[in-house]
């Protein structure tokens, strides 16, 4: 979309005013709001911002930053009234001197992307599956999580609001540019899943934010409290964020379709999922990166916690799904322990990182468990099969984070050094915290 087609748009929509969006290197939307009359200008000079203030972004000294559109990006956001109808369009950031921001996620996996197609002419695909659940509205001081409904996966009522809100959902991620797949009942109560096509990794990354804030968005409008938090109740199944992948050649085939190899898999897919492995317990820092990811990443809840792949087995970390005649373009892998509260500009870079490691050093895959339920090996059992544990802890992902060059240089030196020093905050500020399941089990008691 060229400036002109932009600007007739926006005028086509009544749009009043535009928000230029940005995330930080935790993956909180940012955005600067300005009236429709100024967006010429913007086209043509960008937006200046002081970075100072964003988590991973610039020092005082250094704080100028410089914001410019991605026409493409441009959507309404649905949820805004007639009168005071806003926009969006993502932006990338640059410095001063004009070189793009080193410290902007959105930036890294353009860049990854275009040296992907330049030195490989390849295109790495990946399709999402973000599950979030819907609370109810019951206090202004603080929130205990109530589920909104009582279903269950798959489950249908006419008369259920869940699905007439989670209906309203899909029309205004299909009028945001989403083309939405399937959406439908989790396995827990007030527990939801919207599906999207797959497409390029970038495109999939703005989907993925776009999609969180909408929920948010029109879930507030309705009363009620959409959270993408991995695990907020006890004792039921956690959100988590599958990631299906595939990469694709300049001719539009589909690289990991072989009809001669295991599971139809080509040699590539294979290196795709060896490196994978062999960088996962680094990389949960990335595609898991917050302390509640852990509480999710535990046995008995369908998410995974060994590190290994099979093709109908849901207890492995990565799952390959079964092949359909005349579907070769449909050869993917599912990996299945990233969730939607990863910055997903970063978990993309990192998942292909680790990938692009396997497939380059042609670390040999292992066996597939598939008539194997980990979850019930012992841990000398475990041992035997040489199947490796996911950190248990951020903590724990975090040190393994350090210590692997290839997710590292993946993200850069600014990325990840804003990147760890907010996690090891978050850490930090979780050890020291008192929470009310050591105020009852200690108070009394000791």
């Amino acid at each position: 979309m060229d400036k002109q087609t932009l600007l007739e748009k926006v005028k086509e929509d009544q749009v009043k005013f535009i928000s230029y969006q940005f995330t930080d290197v935790t993956g909180t939307v940012k955005s600067v709001d300005a009236p429709i009359e100024r967006l010429g200008e913007t086209l043509d000079n960008g937006i200046w911002f002081d970075g100072s203030s964003v988590e991973g972004f610039a020092r005082i000294q250094e704080s100028d930053m410089h914001l410019r559109i991605n026409p493409e990006t441009y959507a309404v956001l649905p949820w805004t009234p007639v009168e005071m109808r806003r926009a969006r369009v993502f932006c990338d950031i640059f410095q001063p001197d004009g070189e793009p921001f080193p410290g902007d996620p959105r930036g890294l996996l353009k860049k990854t992307l275009l040296r992907l197609k330049q030195e490989r002419g390849w295109t790495f695909n990946v399709g999402p599956e973000p599950e979030f659940f819907l609370f109810k509205q019951n206090g202004s001081e603080t929130i205990h999580p109530v589920p909104h409904d009582v279903g269950g996966y798959f489950d249908f009522s006419s008369n259920d609001e869940a699905v007439r809100v989670r209906t309203e959902l899909i029309a205004a991620l299909e009028s945001m540019g989403l083309k939405v797949e399937v959406g439908h009942h989790e396995v827990a109560l007030g527990q939801h899943e919207i599906d999207f096509r797959f497409a390029d990794a970038l495109q999939t990354a703005d989907n993925v934010l776009t999609l969180k804030y909408t929920v948010k968005a029109i879930a507030a409008q309705h009363g009620l409290i959409a959270s993408f938090m991995p695990k907020p109740l006890f004792g039921i199944n956690g959100s988590g964020m599958h990631c299906h992948q595939s990469v694709f050649d300049e001719e539009g085939n589909n690289i990991f379709y072989d009809p001669e190899g295991e599971y139809r898999l080509s040699d590539v897919a294979k290196g795709f999922i060896s490196g994978q492995l062999a960088h996962a317990r680094a990389l949960s820092a990335i595609v898991a990166p917050s302390v509640n990811s852990y509480k999710r990443l535990v046995p008995g809840y369908e998410a995974p916690v060994y590190i290994g792949w099979a093709q109908i087995n849901r207890s492995a970390l990565i799952r390959i799904p079964r092949y359909t005649p005349g579907q070769e373009k449909a050869t993917r892998t599912e990996l299945r322990f990233p969730d939607p509260s990863a910055n997903p500009y970063l978990a993309f870079t990192a998942m292909l990182a680790a990938a692009l490691d396997g497939i380059d050093r042609r670390i040999p895959c292992p066996k597939p468990f598939n008539n194997v339920n980990v979850y019930h090996l012992s841990p000398e059992e475990r041992a035997e099969h040489n199947i490796v544990e996911l950190p248990g802890s951020l903590r724990e992902a975090l040190h393994e984070l350090e210590g692997d060059p290839v997710i590292k240089d993946a993200l850069g030196p600014v990325i990840y050094e804003a990147f760890a020093r907010a996690k090891e905050s978050e850490w930090d500020e979780y050890r020291t915290h008192v929470s009310d399941w050591e105020v009852e089990r200690y108070l009394e008691t000791v």
